[in-house]
């Protein structure tokens, strides 16, 4: 079939807007796949245009959900795993706790420094407990010391200390030599650090205010 524009346009110009009815075939046919197109692009750009980009875009985060699906299914997996491991971490912190004296007994545990160093034969000069420090549930307790004796003897004191059930650590050593008067040897200036653990309630605020009251 052959298609002459010419007389398609002959006809188009001879057609009535207002009277569809009147319209010949080829016009009529022609205006209704016009209408199709532009039916088929409206739909395309309101309605699949969209969907497309939203499925593009989930397309994009395949590989992110995919990524944290699987490490949270190795979390579910390993869920056993970690609450033994929160059990062990608990039993070692109250095994910590357990190293740190409760105010009743450090007394008992000052009674101890003092029985290790006389244990050692070294001199003390100074022996004097610092205030407290607090922390999140515990509280620092130093003690300033000045001991006079040979190495030999300081690091047994040193030794005896470490092997204490209860935490003392020593900070701020200074050794220098004995003085005319001081018996010869060693002096040794220390600060031995105890911990005491807060146990009652409101215990830290009270050992912060105890430590400032002191001078």
């Amino acid at each position: 079939m052959k298609f002459d524009l010419a007389a398609m346009l002959a006809e188009l110009r001879k057609v009535d807007p207002n009277n569809p009815g009147s319209w010949p075939a080829s016009v009529r046919n022609l205006a209704l796949f016009a209408l199709l197109l532009i039916m088929g692009g409206l739909g395309y750009w309101f309605q699949i245009q969209p969907q497309l980009t939203a499925l593009r875009a989930a397309q994009d985060r395949e590989p992110e959900l995919r990524q944290s699906f699987e490490t949270k299914q190795r979390q579910v997996a390993n869920l056993d795993a970690y609450k033994a491991q929160l059990r062990d971490i608990q039993t070692r912190f109250a095994v910590m706790l357990r190293q740190l004296p409760s105010q009743t007994e450090m007394a008992n545990l000052l009674q101890d420094i003092s029985q290790t160093r006389v244990a050692t034969g070294l001199e003390e000069q100074v022996f004097k407990p610092e205030p407290e420090h607090s922390k999140e549930f515990y509280a620092e307790a130093p003690i300033r010391i000045r001991l006079t004796g040979s190495y030999h003897q300081m690091g047994d004191f040193a030794s005896g200390l470490a092997a204490l059930p209860r935490i003392v650590t020593l900070s701020n050593i200074s050794l220098t030599g004995a003085k005319a008067g001081e018996g010869g040897g060693l002096v040794m200036d220390a600060v031995a650090m105890t911990y005491r653990y807060l146990e009652e309630p409101g215990g830290a605020a009270a050992a912060g205010t105890k430590g400032e009251a002191k001078p």
